[in-house]
């Protein structure tokens, strides 16, 4: 990529980034999303279809783009967004989209609004092959409740088809469908560190002063810096993903602490911004998203998801449909609900580190060898490619935290939306301004 930042890719759609993806990721004929025998659609009713979709860069691609609307025959236009940004559309521009891609911890800010329609699950193909904790909270006889935070079982299901409250167990009606999901660590550049990272408390290392970065939104930074101050002994929570108002004052004020000490270089909000902190060097070690580690990685550039002693922090993302949806827009969009769930994108997401929410469609699309790294931790047997054609793991490698049992097996929390959230954001403003 150059100098370029993936925002802009995103914003360009570079000819030569879509070429390699085309190449690269195009499903073998016979496959079920080739184009020659893909999801039959009706091109007269399709044609004047035109689906607007707001959500965050990683998601958010030309590529995906292109593969849907060649595949589906109707028109789609992408927003990338911030977080925060994206999640200020959905509760207060209804009219600005037709599908909502977000974060299931976004979910408690975003469904008490009534901008999203309930989906009906029997209208989702592949909804049986969604992993278990999204669909039924539990992960290899694990039960969600052992992990703090938003879990996204606990958010998943409505009460009823007009409802704007959550089912604790299963019911016809979902509040999104799940695509992808990570377990989330800090992420560090191994030449420069120096050695190798375990701890989350590794953050607040005085040996990285002024080279550390923590990412700027909220929710989500709050509880690793939660994980950072458990790690050193600073402080205990009661419960990471749901802090009560001393617990807000104990932990921010420790931030402003680390902040007044020069600890931290930079704060950021979007991929593109992490990206550059990391490649360039300002940044040594920091709060990371999988797909920045391997964008990273693409720039030839050695850098570490790391599998920390204490866990990880776990996020879910997935698509809503909003409720000015109906007749044949409404159809379109379970159109493409299922066309994200059929393989294709999970695994052009899979090559950046993602996981799919119906792993066994996904790895149809991936070769034998692409499966073993991504998803089993073993060696990989030849060059890792991204979706973008860049090599970012030679043959030999293994991914960082190895499989994905592993992986999903040792989350200790998710990224929540607290009771206190609207104090929390004023005591977090009140950090970064500090």
């Amino acid at each position: 990529m150059g100098n370029l930042s993936r925002r802009h890719m995103i914003r360009t759609g570079l000819a030569a980034g879509a070429f390699l993806t085309a190449t690269r990721c195009a499903a073998p004929k016979g496959t079920p999303n080739n184009p020659a025998t893909g999801p039959e659609v009706n091109a007269n009713k399709a044609k004047d279809v035109t689906l607007r979709l707001i959500g965050t860069g990683v998601s958010q691609i030309n590529e995906i783009r292109d593969k849907a609307q060649k595949d589906l025959g109707f028109k789609i236009e992408m927003r990338a967004l911030s977080t925060e940004e994206n999640n200020q559309i959905a509760i207060t521009q209804p009219g600005q989209y037709d599908i909502f891609d977000g974060e299931y911890f976004s979910l408690p800010l975003v469904i008490p609004s009534g901008n999203l329609q309930a989906i009906d699950i029997k209208r989702v193909k592949n909804y049986d092959k969604i992993v278990s904790f999204f669909t039924n909270g539990s992960f290899k006889g694990m039960p969600v409740e052992k992990s703090q935070g938003t879990a996204p079982f606990k958010v998943q299901y409505l009460k009823g088809s007009d409802s704007k409250e959550f089912s604790p167990t299963p019911t016809e009606y979902a509040t999104m469908i799940p695509f992808q999901y990570n377990a989330d660590t800090l992420g560090y550049r191994p030449d420069l560190v120096g050695r190798k990272i375990e701890s989350w408390g590794e953050l607040f290392n005085p040996q990285f002063k002024g080279k550390t970065s923590i990412l700027d939104i909220p929710q989500i930074g709050i509880m690793d810096a939660a994980m950072v101050a458990e790690s050193l002994g600073l402080m205990k929570f009661g419960d990471k993903g749901n802090m009560t108002r001393a617990e807000i004052d104990k932990i921010t004020g420790i931030l402003k602490q680390q902040k007044a000490k020069g600890q931290f270089r930079a704060f950021w909000k979007t991929f593109d911004e992490s990206v550059n902190l990391m490649s360039s060097g300002e940044v040594v070690l920091q709060s990371m998203w999988s797909p920045a580690v391997t964008a990273v990685q693409a720039k030839g550039i050695k850098c570490i998801y790391a599998p920390l002693k204490e866990g990880y922090r776990g996020w879910g993302g997935g698509i809503g449909l909003s409720k000015n949806l109906q007749g044949m827009q409404l159809d379109a969009a379970y159109e493409y609900m299922n066309w994200m769930l059929e393989g294709w994108v999970g695994a052009f997401l899979g090559r950046q580190g993602y996981y799919s929410a119906a792993p066994e469609t996904a790895r149809k699309y991936m070769s034998p060898e692409e499966w073993a790294y991504w998803y089993e931790g073993k060696s990989a047997a030849k060059d890792m490619v991204d979706p973008f054609g860049k090599t970012l793991a030679k043959a030999g490698a293994k991914r960082d935290g190895g499989s994905f049992e592993t992986r999903f097996g040792n989350i200790v929390c998710w990224n929540s939306t607290m009771k206190e959230n609207t104090y929390l954001v004023q005591k977090w403003n009140e950090f970064i301004a500090s």
